[in-house]
């Protein structure tokens, strides 16, 4: 255990949230998603897991340590229902107040069509898979940058 990090931040985790640099993107993906094919395709090139937490859960871990990026209007984005891009479920919703939360503000994540979210994802930097079972728990990070102390 360490002090003032997130438990469910295993080791693997935070290696590649601390590698990542400043517009490096991350999924957030739920147990359904074709993590581990996807996987194999990013910068790491290998399936991260955080399991048995839902993607709120594990949002609010990751955004624990990661800042969204402030250079880009939407750093989170949702995977859209087929059918229905502007239906938002509840997993969304409940990442969504993890988002706010977060940046201490409202800061509505944008939405990125099924087919295009996979594409994104494999050229992202990883993919963390959670226990989440429920329907399009699928999201994208952007990490941001920590300003430098005043002097």
């Amino acid at each position: 255990m360490l002090k003032s990090i997130d438990p469910i931040l295993n080791a693997d985790v935070l290696y590649a949230l601390r590698a990542m640099g400043h517009g490096d993107e991350l999924i957030i993906c739920d147990a359904n998603f074709p993590a581990d094919a996807i996987a194999r395709q990013t910068v790491s090139g290998r399936l991260l897991r955080i399991d048995n937490v839902t993607a709120g859960r594990a949002a609010r871990a990751v955004l624990s340590v990661m800042p969204l990026d402030s250079f880009v209007d939407k750093p989170a984005l949702r995977m859209e229902i087929v059918g229905k891009p502007d239906e938002i479920p509840p997993v969304q919703t409940e990442v969504q107040t993890e988002i706010d939360a977060a940046q201490g503000r409202p800061s509505p994540m944008g939405s990125i069509e099924r087919f295009a979210f996979y594409e994104l994802a494999k050229k992202s930097y990883c993919v963390i898979q959670t226990g989440e079972r429920r329907f399009y728990g699928c999201f994208v990070f952007k990490k941001g940058v920590i300003a430098p102390d005043a002097a």
